[in-house]
C-alpha cells in the first residue's frame, strides 16, 4: 500500500496543493467511470482526485480531459472497478430505521437508513422473506422501524425485532386507498372511507387521532351491513375475475372491503399512530419512507440515468459506491484501496487437452496425402 500511495502522491509537491486533493476527494462521490462513450455516459471524471486516485461518476467533465484519449482513460482507470466499498457494523442502536427496497435491470437492493445516514444495503432479486433476513440480521434491533408495508419485511421485523415498534408509512397508505377506492369513488361508503385514507397526514396529537379512530369505529358500524352484502351466480351474468369457476356467491363490494381491511389490519397490529408513543418518548419518528425514497431510492435512479450505458456489474458497483458515501464511512473511500486492486489479475491459461483416440482431421502434413514434392513428369516412370 505504500509504494501505491507515494505513486499518487508523488506530484503533491506543498501542502496547499494536497489540502486542495482531500478536499475535491471530500465532495463528490468516488466511483469509476465506464466506458468513455461520451455519447452515452460523457465523461463525469475527476482525475485529480488524489493524483488520479479513484475517479469520480459525480462529475461531468469529459474524460479525455484528463487523460488526452478515453482509452488512455479507460486503461488507467479500469482498477478502480476492482474497489468494492463496505461498511462496517458500528453496533449503535438507533432510535429509528426506514427499510426500503428499490429495483433497477432485474435487480433489487435492499437498504437500511436512519434518517440521515445509510446503515447497510444487499443485493437480491426481489423482497422476500430470505432477503430481508438476510440484511436485518446484521443489524442491531432498533427502538422503532419505518417500512412500506411489504409482507416479507413486517414479518422478519417481528421475527428478528420482536421488541421493535413498526410506523406503517401514510404515503403508501394512501396509495393503497386510491389503489382500492380510486381518487373519485361514486358510492357513498368508499368517498366516507377514502376521506380516512386523505385525513391521516392532518393527525398530529393524540387528541386527534382518538377522534379519528372513533370516526372509523362509527363508519365501521354504519356500513357493516353494506360490507356483507353479496351476489349469487344465479342472478348475475358475466362473472368478476376473481371468481373461480364453480363458486355460488362473491361479496358484492370487494373494492369496499379490501380497503376497510386494509385500515383495519394496520390498526389492530398498532402500526399506525406508533408515531405518537415515540414523540412521548422525545423521539422524532418518521411517519412516512419520504427520506429514504425521495433521497436515496431517488438518487439511485438518477444516477443510473445519468449514466446511460453501464454494464450490470458497472452500474451495480456505481450504485455501491452511492451508498456507501451515505454512510458513517463517507470520506474514506482511499482505505479501501489496496495494492491487489491495482495489479492487474493475471491471466492464467487453461492448459489444452489433446484429444483421446487417433485424429481423423487435422491440419498436420502427411506425405501420405501425396500433398508432397514430386518429381518428373506424371505417369513417367525411370
Amino acid at each position: 500500500m505504500g509504494c501505491l500511495q507515494s505513486t499518487y502522491m508523488r506530484d503533491l509537491s506543498n501542502k496547499a496543493e494536497e489540502e486542495r486533493y482531500d478536499q475535491c476527494w471530500n465532495t463528490e462521490v468516488p466511483v469509476p467511470e465506464l466506458r468513455g462513450q461520451q455519447h452515452r455516459c460523457p465523461g463525469r471524471i475527476d482525475t485529480k482526485n488524489r493524483a488520479e486516485g479513484l475517479p469520480r461518476l459525480a462529475t461531468r467533465s469529459p474524460a479525455a480531459d484528463h487523460f488526452g484519449s478515453t482509452r488512455t482513460f479507460r486503461r488507467r482507470t479500469q482498477w478502480c472497478w476492482r474497489v468494492a466499498p463496505t461498511v462496517s457494523a458500528t453496533g449503535e442502536i438507533h432510535d429509528q430505521i426506514m427499510l426500503d427496497g428499490t429495483y433497477f435491470n432485474g435487480w433489487c437492493v435492499l437498504i437500511a437508513y436512519t434518517g440521515e445516514k445509510v446503515i447497510h444495503w444487499l443485493w437480491c432479486d426481489r423482497e422476500k422473506t430470505a432477503s430481508w433476513t438476510a440484511l436485518i440480521a446484521r443489524i442491531p434491533a432498533p427502538r422503532y422501524a419505518v417500512v412500506d408495508g411489504n409482507g416479507p419485511l413486517t414479518t422478519v421485523i417481528e421475527t428478528l425485532w420482536p421488541d421493535t415498534r413498526i410506523q406503517r408509512c401514510f404515503f403508501h397508505i394512501r396509495q393503497a386507498g386510491h389503489r382500492h377506492l380510486t381518487r373519485n369513488p361514486s358510492l357513498p361508503a368508499n368517498q366516507e372511507l377514502l376521506r380516512f385514507y386523505q385525513a391521516l397526514p392532518r393527525v398530529d396529537s393524540r387528541d386527534h387521532a382518538a377522534a379519528w379512530l372513533a370516526a372509523f369505529a362509527s363508519w365501521e358500524a354504519k356500513w357493516s351491513r353494506f360490507l356483507k352484502h353479496r351476489t349469487r351466480a344465479k342472478d348475475a351474468g358475466a362473472r368478476p375475475a376473481h371468481v373461480r369457476r364453480g363458486q355460488s356467491w362473491w361479496y358484492t363490494h370487494l373494492r369496499t372491503r379490501r380497503a376497510y381491511f386494509f385500515l383495519s389490519r394496520i390498526i389492530a397490529k398498532g402500526h399506525l399512530f406508533t408515531w405518537l408513543d415515540a414523540a412521548d418518548e422525545g423521539i422524532e419518528l418518521a411517519r412516512t419512507t419520504n427520506a429514504l425514497e425521495g433521497g436515496i431510492n431517488a438518487g439511485i435512479k438518477g444516477l443510473l440515468r445519468a449514466h446511460r450505458g453501464l454494464s450490470e456489474g458497472h452500474a451495480r458497483r456505481g450504485v455501491d459506491w452511492f451508498l456507501f458515501e451515505r454512510s458513517h464511512q463517507a470520506g474514506t473511500g482511499w482505505s479501501l484501496v489496496g495494492p491487489e486492486h491495482w495489479a492487474p489479475p493475471k491471466r492464467v491459461r487453461a492448459p489444452r487437452e489433446e484429444p483421446v483416440g487417433p485424429v481423423e482431421y487435422g491440419t498436420g502434413f502427411s506425405w501420405e496425402d501425396g500433398i508432397g514434392i514430386q518429381k518428373g513428369w506424371g505417369g513417367r516412370s525411370g
